[in-house]
């Protein structure tokens, strides 16, 4: 991780339009492992969705068994093809097995966001 004399003003953009969403997700109990391959699959076909402007993949670091995802479309349109994705239809239907109960989604319209550029070009970064 760079140091803090690396980091540099943020990028700062205002977001009118977007959509967004808060999507928790609980796998049964030994399958959060086979959730986070399946959501990796995912993630790197991501190119089939232009209109998916972010989409991230957290742990909970109080329940094992959570993942969360935040996504954020450029508008009702591309949140409408992120659904109608092959990709999208295959992890709807290979998820199920491995949730504890259905997700729950919050839907939100995002007005600001600000970010380091040393997020998108660590070493680590794909």
């Amino acid at each position: 991780m760079p140091d803090s004399a690396e980091f540099e003003t943020p990028r700062q953009v205002i977001l009118a339009g977007r959509r967004s969403m808060l999507v928790r997700l609980t796998s049964e109990d030994g399958k959060r492992a086979a959730l986070l391959d399946m959501l990796n699959t995912y993630t790197d076909g991501l190119a089939e969705e232009p209109g998916t402007e972010m989409f991230m993949v957290s742990l909970d670091p109080e329940d094992p068994n959570i993942v969360w995802l935040f996504e954020i479309f450029t508008d009702e349109d591309a949140e409408n093809a992120h659904r109608a994705s092959g990709g999208f239809a295959l992890l709807m239907e290979q998820m199920p097995p491995l949730l504890d109960g259905p997700p729950a989604v919050l839907r939100m319209e995002p007005l600001r966001l600000s970010m380091q550029d040393a997020v998108l070009t660590e070493d680590w970064a794909f």
